[in-house]
């Protein structure tokens, strides 16, 4: 393995992503996939991360960047070392008509927190449409194939304002897309409490001024973009991603979330303390403070915000996590409440049309509408961050080792390429 700020290349993949299992040719640019690794992180949680990422897709990506983000354990690097070997053999075994990812393993000498690492990654990813990945989360086979598109463009970044119409999002439109995630702990096959967002437009700059708008294990974005506003912020403690969200809005970038979970988010035993504290609180609070000074909050927004998080921040983690769980459910109420009166309301307009159709005797079938979906997001990604931003050492992160193994990655594997023709469908809208 080579040293900071040098890489090494593993199985070639410059083509566009490949055929999927079916043989059928995904109509999608070549992209990369983002991920960092460091001291705190679980080996058999990295390569199902690595093979949910990649092998299960239906959409592959042409490349995947890891940042070793300082020294790891020796089973880490053993794997790291091995990676391009090992993906190679996999997708052999699964009999994959294209090639395996670009393998490139970056190594940083010492820990320096989540942002630098992205930013030292992006450096090297070849394509300017880039995907990122957690190290322990895991996205579902249509994944990519439901995002990238959203983001294939012939232009780069614009300041149009988006548009949000019955007919859903449109292809190539946006800067930064998200999606819903889904928590489980320990097996993924009993995933629990999904969290959304809202889709897009007012309701979700809106909702920025509140809340981070946008999962960040679930984005892909344009790196030209990111670069543009100057990357992730560094120093800038637990949220260097609702910072970049806000420089984005604030840029004129257009951001979009999937309504459906297209990855599965690890939460360990851990999870509800660390977001909790005088640390986070204080982290937030200057935060807020930036937000303010950038005129991206007013003033009664920034007072708001700043009671709401010492609330929560501050509060017992019993009654932290009673809160959370009360809020999801809630939410979740409310937007299958929005959905099922939307799809009414839909139908009735349907009808109406096809009837004016057939008066004017046209006929030609209508369109449906669905209903606008809303969520909750109170920023547990950022508690995750914390464990490798306190401090800048990885000896500071608590790491995920409270949590149950995954199952592992070959049966998984062999699971989810069985799966590949249905979640194909689903992925294309």
């Amino acid at each position: 393995m080579l040293g900071d700020g040098q890489v090494s290349a593993g199985v070639t993949g410059d083509a566009a992503a490949g055929s999927n299992a079916t043989g059928e040719t995904p109509m999608t640019p070549p992209f990369s996939v983002l991920m960092a690794v460091y001291a705190g992180d679980e080996r058999d949680y990295l390569r199902r991360a690595v093979l949910s990422n990649t092998l299960e897709q239906t959409c592959v990506p042409a490349q995947l960047v890891i940042v070793r983000d300082g020294p790891v354990p020796a089973s880490i690097q053993a794997f790291l070392d091995g990676l391009d070997a090992w993906l190679a053999a996999a997708f052999a075994r699964a009999g994959r008509r294209e090639a395996a990812p670009e393998a490139i393993v970056l190594e940083l000498a010492r820990n320096s927190g989540l942002a630098h690492a992205l930013n030292q990654g992006l450096r090297r990813c070849r394509y300017d449409l880039v995907a990122r990945a957690d190290s322990d989360d895991i996205s579902l086979p249509a994944r990519f194939a439901t995002i990238i598109p959203l983001l294939d463009g012939s232009h780069g970044e614009s300041h149009r304002a988006p548009r949000h119409d019955s007919h859903g999002p449109h292809p190539g439109q946006y800067d930064i897309v998200g999606s819903a995630i889904r928590e489980f702990s320990g097996d993924e096959r009993h995933p629990g409490q999904a969290r959304t967002l809202p889709a897009g437009g007012k309701k979700l700059l809106d909702f920025a001024r509140v809340q981070s708008p946008l999962h960040h294990p679930s984005v892909a974005f344009r790196k030209s973009a990111v670069q543009r506003v100057g990357g992730y912020p560094e120093h800038s403690g637990r949220f260097e991603d609702y910072l970049l969200w806000e420089r984005l809005i604030l840029a004129g970038a257009r951001l979009h979330n999937v309504v459906e979970p297209l990855v599965l988010y690890r939460v360990d035993a851990g999870a509800y303390q660390r977001r909790g504290g005088w640390d986070m609180f204080r982290d937030e609070l200057a935060l807020q403070r930036r937000f303010r000074a950038d005129g991206f909050t007013s003033a009664a927004q920034f007072v708001r915000n700043v009671a709401i998080r010492a609330l929560y921040r501050l509060m017992p983690t019993g009654l932290r996590k009673l809160g959370y769980r009360a809020l999801i459910a809630v939410r979740s109420v409310m937007r299958n409440a929005g959905h099922n009166a939307g799809r009414k309301l839909g139908n009735v307009s349907s009808n109406g049309r096809r009837k004016a159709q057939r008066n004017r005797g046209s006929g030609r079938s209508s369109e449906r509408s669905s209903g606008n979906n809303d969520g909750f997001n109170d920023g547990l990604s950022n508690g995750r961050n914390g464990r490798r931003n306190d401090g800048g050492s990885s000896s500071n992160g608590s790491g995920r080792g409270s949590s149950e193994h995954g199952n592992s990655g070959h049966s998984n594997s062999e699971r989810s390429i069985s799966e590949m023709n249905e979640s194909k469908n689903r992925g294309a809208r």
